[in-house]
């Protein structure tokens, strides 16, 4: 007897255990970490994760800290707005 994958994806190994939503929320994680990202060095979308926290850009060999399952977090974007807020301000 097969188990139906589609709807559940890489999920699916947990079968019946931990409840849907949880299920759902590994999926839907694990399916960002493990898409190919643009890298911060030279633009290709060829980063990958090396592990946790740990990603390498498959093309030109950069590899940085970033966030356990995304390489940008969003405490990350908030601190580079805040830096081109003070640097803008500063220009002035």
């Amino acid at each position: 007897m097969s188990r139906r994958t589609k709807k559940l994806g890489s999920a699916a190994r947990f079968g019946p255990r931990y409840g849907l939503r949880i299920r759902n929320l590994v999926r839907d994680i694990e399916v960002i970490q493990r898409q190919w990202h643009k890298c911060p060095n030279c633009g290709a979308r060829r980063v990958k994760r090396v592990s946790s926290g740990i990603w390498q850009c498959k093309k030109c060999g950069y590899k940085f800290a970033g966030g356990m399952y995304f390489p940008r977090t969003q405490l990350r974007d908030m601190v580079e707005t805040a830096l081109e807020t003070v640097k803008s301000k500063s220009r002035v």
